[in-house]
């Protein structure tokens, strides 16, 4: 699968048994014996260069992320016959740096003396190739192909909250076209200064609400504290307000537009080897959903 992985990126046997550092014959009936084992031809060769078959197209989606993370679990083995050490350089937004990273370094780094770490927060989707970051959090929804990712949280949804004395001089909402006539809290993207569409969906009919915001900020931490307030209703991540949901400070409104989507993955570019700090933060990290 990995040598078919190889062949599938670059599209030439020739440059893919280099890169493996073996013989193009010897590579070739490797595929051939992969293809045989399938019963479907993977590769379209001619004289000139290899094309992916529509199977071989479908085989590589699959495949190639999950090579990515097999060499980094391989990685994270062979890391513990050394001391992993070294800086990491993280960008990622406040809500999984507080929820999710900020833990797992918790546990780690008193086993990891020599790891040092710098968390960036940034609600903009940072190249971290072109800022020299190790690696980024970010929503699955979000990430670009050449990025392995790793995911870290399970599936998230959002919630609409306020207080209920907020609630004793306001209506609830029952539709999300409701929410232009409400006072809102809403957050401000730093990096393109655009106020967030509240984003909804219902027996697959979504709907984006430009919401009448009386405070804005890009935290959302205070939009949480402006909530429990009564300033306004605020549409935040589910976890965060489920602990205040559960003891009456807050109230949720139009849960039954608020669908699940993909949840936080760690990233880093598919083309570099992780050091053997960020293999330890990657298995340190990584979700599983059996645990």
């Amino acid at each position: 699968m990995a040598a078919f992985a190889v062949v599938a990126e670059a599209r030439s046997f020739t440059r893919a048994a280099a890169r493996l550092n073996v013989s193009p014959s010897a590579l070739s009936q490797t595929i051939g014996k992969l293809e045989k084992r399938i019963g479907l031809r993977l590769l379209a060769r001619t004289t000139r260069s290899v094309a992916l078959t529509e199977a071989g197209e479908r085989l590589f989606n699959v495949v190639q992320p999950r090579v990515g993370e097999i060499e980094a679990a391989l990685t994270a083995l062979k890391s513990l016959r050394d001391r992993p050490s070294g800086t990491l350089r993280i960008t990622t937004s406040e809500h999984p740096a507080l929820t999710i990273l900020e833990p797992a370094l918790a546990r780690l780094m008193p086993l990891y003396p020599d790891i040092s770490v710098e968390i960036s927060i940034d609600y903009g989707l940072t190249d971290i190739v072109a800022d020299r970051f190790d690696a980024g959090i970010r929503l699955g929804e979000h990430l670009t192909q050449d990025m392995i990712a790793v995911p870290i949280s399970p599936a998230l949804r959002m919630a609409v909250v306020g207080a209920p004395g907020y609630f004793a001089r306001h209506p609830r909402p029952m539709i999300p076209e409701d929410l232009h006539a409400h006072r809102c809290v809403n957050i401000r993207f730093p990096r393109h200064g655009n106020l967030a569409q509240w984003e909804f969906e219902k027996d697959g009919r979504a709907v984006n609400v430009r919401v009448n915001a009386v405070l804005v900020n890009n935290s959302m931490q205070l939009g949480l504290a402006a909530a429990l307030d009564g300033i306004g209703l605020v549409w935040t991540g589910a976890d965060i307000v489920r602990p205040h949901i559960e003891n009456g400070a807050l109230v949720q409104v139009l849960e039954d537009w608020c669908p699940s989507f993909a949840g936080y993955h760690l990233y880093y570019p598919s083309r570099a080897q992780p050091s053997s700090a960020l293999a330890v933060l990657v298995e340190a990290l990584r979700y599983r959903s059996d645990t």
